[in-house]
């Protein structure tokens, strides 16, 4: 098909998007622990959200797997994903001897000294985020069991029954939707008015600054795309977002293969972002498919610069160096 045969099609593309700084070192981190040890390097569940993510480094030696027994006794060390632990996964990999490194984002590590804080004040802690999330079993594995209580919903911040409603905390995920946690708080605000909160937003900057993007596109936009993973609760946020903000439909994909194309027959104006744990080359794919069936201006939206950097562990940095000035 020719350009002038193909429909047109205006797509605006949400900056910032994709890989956080916590994504980015997290991945890194994996790279240079395979530079300086060799493969293989054994990762302690996805180190993020990302299915191309984790081939490649599978495809580099990374071997995933779910929990520590299932490594052999080895030299190699194990790295922890960018969405935290509980303490006993640490505890239990030096009781093995092992060598590990933590790859836990700092913000989601801020979280977790939040709670180790609040505790040691005494005070009972509510932690507002989705069950069964690696950040959330990570954050409430801080502290001992029954310490911390799950909130995940409205209703259950107007129904919770706290043992001390005087000398309450909340914290929360990282990757919520920034609109659900502000209704969520305003509860509890109402509710317990001495509660607690972070002196500083516990959602991190780079889920708020994406969804803040997506807010900007999805009002002028037929059909809203956000390339990321099923279980990745930051791409599952922006779609929600797309939604609520305006989009006609809004749709998680994995890669450009996954589009519906009759789905969005007759659309004239496309939104595209990714969630925080997407690689550009897949927003690059998905663009180029829409090229090859419209004649397409891309227009980017951009609603803020992001510099954020994040260090990396400084053992693995020295050991890197090392082996680059040995030759």
């Amino acid at each position: 098909m020719s350009a002038a045969e193909k429909p047109p099609l205006m797509l605006y593309l949400a900056a910032p998007r994709g890989f956080c700084a916590g994504v980015d070192r997290a991945i890194k981190i994996v790279e240079l622990a395979l530079k300086a040890y060799g493969p293989p390097v054994y990762v302690r569940h996805e180190i993020v959200h990302n299915k191309y993510v984790v081939d490649g480094l599978r495809r580099q030696g990374a071997v995933f797997v779910d929990e520590l027994d299932e490594i052999p006794e080895t030299d190699q060390p194990v790295i922890f994903s960018a969405h935290g632990v509980p303490k006993s996964v640490p505890e239990s990999a030096a009781a093995r001897n092992m060598l590990y490194i933590d790859a836990t984002c700092p913000l989601v590590s801020k979280v977790h000294k939040e709670a180790q804080i609040h505790r040691k004040r005494a005070r009972e802690i509510l932690l507002i985020g989705h069950k069964g999330h690696p950040e959330v079993i990570g954050t409430m594995g801080q502290l001992p069991q029954g310490a911390v209580t799950l909130i995940e919903t409205v209703d259950d911040a107007e129904t919770i029954q706290p043992k001390e409603p005087e000398n309450l905390a909340w914290i929360t995920q990282t990757t919520l939707s920034v609109d659900d946690t502000r209704e969520i708080v305003k509860v509890l605000q109402r509710r317990f008015p001495s509660v607690v909160g972070p002196h500083k937003e516990d959602i991190c900057y780079a889920t708020t600054n994406r969804q803040e993007a997506v807010k900007a596109i999805a009002p002028k936009s037929d059909a809203v795309f956000v390339v990321g993973a099923p279980n990745s609760s930051n791409s599952q946020r922006l779609r929600e977002v797309a939604e609520r903000s305006g989009a006609r439909s809004a749709h998680l994909v994995q890669r450009a293969s996954d589009i519906d194309w009759q789905q969005i027959e007759g659309v004239r104006t496309v939104g595209l972002t990714a969630g925080a744990s997407a690689p550009e080359v897949l927003v690059d794919e998905v663009i180029d498919a829409f090229r090859s069936r419209f004649d397409v201006t891309v227009q980017l939206e951009r609603t803020v610069d992001e510099d954020v950097v994040f260090t990396l562990p400084r053992a693995l940095r020295e050991k890197v160096n090392q082996l680059d000035a040995a030759g």
